[in-house]
C-alpha cells in the first residue's frame, strides 16, 4: 500500500484549526475573560422566515408516501435549478438548466472540481488567497505559482506573461473583500482564452456587491462561458453554513467538462437532500430575496461599525463595503501572527491572520462583519481603548 506522499508537502495545520487551538488554550487559561470572535467567517443571524417554512413544509411532505422522496438527481431537483437560471437571467445571464449543477457548498465543490483536470496542469492563485485553492492542488501534485496581489495593485493582481492552465479568482475576495471591475475581468477572461486555460470564479460573496457597475458573476463578461467555471454558495447569502447548499456553473461552451462534471457527480455524489433544496428554492422567490437581502445589510452595517473604528483609530484597511471582510495592516509593523497574540491577549478579539493566507499576507490581518451587532460594536470598543 503506497500513500498520497503529496499530503506531506501541506502545511501541518490548517488555518482555522490553529486559530481554534490557540484560543481554546487562551480561554482554558482565562475562563473569566470574554472572547469575541471576528475571525471564522461563520454566519450569525438565522434563517429567514421564507426559507424556515419551506423546510417545514419538504419535511412534512417527507412524512406522506405520496410526497415521500428517495434517492433524488446528483445534479439537483430541476425546481432549483431553474430558480438558480432565474436569478441568472436577472442580470442578462441566460443560462441552460443543465449548466447548474446543485451542491453541498462551494468549498466542497472547488476542490472536487479538480477530478476534472490531469496533474500536469499549471496553477495560477492569487496571494493571499483562501487557503483551499492551494491545498486542494498540492494535495493533487500539481504546481502552483502566485499572482502578486498587495497594496499596490489594491489587491487585484491582474494577469502577466506566464503560462497557466488552470486560474482561480474569488470576487468579491477573501481574505482582502477587494472587487474586480467588468474590464479588469475581461482582461483575465482575455487572457483565459490565450492561454487555452480555465477560470475557476468563487462567488460565494457576490450577494455584497451593491455597485451595479461591479460584475456579480463573471459570466457578465463577454467570451467567460468559454473559460470559466462559476462556483457559488448559499452559506453567506442566505445563512446555510449549517445546511449545506451551493451551485456550480458548468457552460456547455466549455465542452466537454461539462459531461465530465456531470460523470463526476453522479459517480461520486448522491446530491443534496430535498428538504434542502426545497429551502433553497426559497432563498430566490421575493419574500426570499427580500428577508435576506436585510440579513445582509445588517452584516453591511457590522462592516461600517468596524471600517469607522479603524479609521479612528488610524488603521490603514480595504474591503468590508462590497465584503463581509476587511482587511487591515496590523498596527506598529507587528506580524500578522504577533498581532493575533496581542489582540487575543489584550482585546479578547478574534481575527485571522493575514498571513495565513500567504506570503503577501504577512502583516495584515482579516475581519468578518459576522457577528452580532452587540459582539461588533465591543470588540471595536475593545480596538479603540489599545489603538486610539
Amino acid at each position: 500500500m503506497n500513500i498520497n506522499q503529496n499530503y506531506e508537502n501541506l502545511e501541518q495545520s490548517y488555518l482555522f484549526s490553529t486559530i481554534a487551538h490557540k484560543v481554546n488554550d487562551f480561554i482554558s487559561k482565562n475562563p473569566d475573560k470574554r472572547v469575541i470572535r471576528l475571525g471564522i467567517g461563520d454566519v450569525t443571524l438565522p434563517l429567514c422566515k421564507a426559507v424556515t417554512d419551506s423546510l417545514h413544509k419538504a419535511v412534512d411532505e417527507m412524512g406522506v408516501q405520496t410526497t415521500f422522496r428517495g434517492y433524488g438527481p446528483e445534479q439537483g431537483y430541476d425546481f432549483l435549478r431553474a430558480a438558480v437560471q432565474n436569478y441568472y437571467k436577472k442580470r442578462d445571464v441566460e443560462l441552460e438548466l443543465d449548466e447548474i449543477f446543485i451542491s453541498d457548498g462551494a468549498k466542497s465543490d472547488l476542490g472536487n472540481i479538480l477530478d476534472l483536470f490531469a496533474q500536469d496542469n499549471i496553477v495560477l492563485v492569487p496571494d493571499p488567497v483562501y487557503p483551499v485553492y492551494v491545498d486542494t492542488n498540492i494535495m493533487a501534485g500539481r504546481k502552483v505559482i502566485f499572482a502578486n496581489a498587495n497594496g499596490e495593485n489594491c489587491f487585484l493582481p491582474m494577469p502577466d506573461n506566464r503560462d497557466a492552465d488552470i486560474i482561480y479568482i474569488c470576487s468579491p475576495n477573501n481574505p482582502t473583500g477587494a472587487v474586480y471591475n467588468k474590464d479588469q475581468l475581461k482582461q483575465w477572461v482575455d487572457y483565459a482564452l490565450k492561454q487555452k486555460a480555465v477560470i475557476l470564479f468563487d462567488a460565494a460573496y457576490e450577494c455584497f456587491v451593491s455597485d451595479d457597475t461591479l460584475p456579480h458573476s463573471i459570466y457578465e463578461i463577454e467570451g467567460a462561458k468559454e473559460c470559466a467555471i462559476e462556483f457559488c454558495s448559499l452559506s453567506k447569502t442566505a445563512g446555510f453554513t449549517g445546511t449545506r447548499c451551493g451551485y456550480t456553473i458548468v457552460p456547455k461552451a466549455l465542452g466537454k467538462l461539462n459531461k465530465m462534471w456531470l460523470r463526476r457527480q453522479t459517480t461520486k455524489f448522491n446530491g443534496v437532500p430535498y428538504i434542502i433544496q426545497r429551502g433553497a428554492e426559497a432563498v430566490f422567490t421575493e419574500e426570499g430575496q427580500k428577508e435576506i437581502k436585510e440579513n445582509i445589510n445588517y452584516y453591511k452595517e457590522n462592516a461600517k461599525i468596524i471600517s469607522d473604528t479603524l479609521k479612528i483609530c488610524n488603521i490603514w484597511h480595504v474591503g468590508g463595503k462590497h465584503s463581509p471582510y476587511i482587511w487591515l495592516r496590523c498596527p506598529n509593523n507587528m506580524k500578522s501572527w504577533e498581532f493575533f497574540d496581542y489582540l487575543l491577549e489584550n482585546a479578547q478579539v478574534v481575527g485571522t491572520p493575514g498571513a495565513g493566507f500567504g506570503k503577501n499576507g504577512e502583516g495584515y490581518f482579516r475581519l468578518t462583519s459576522f457577528g452580532s451587532r452587540e459582539n461588533t460594536k465591543e470588540a471595536m470598543d475593545r480596538f479603540k481603548k489599545l489603538f486610539q
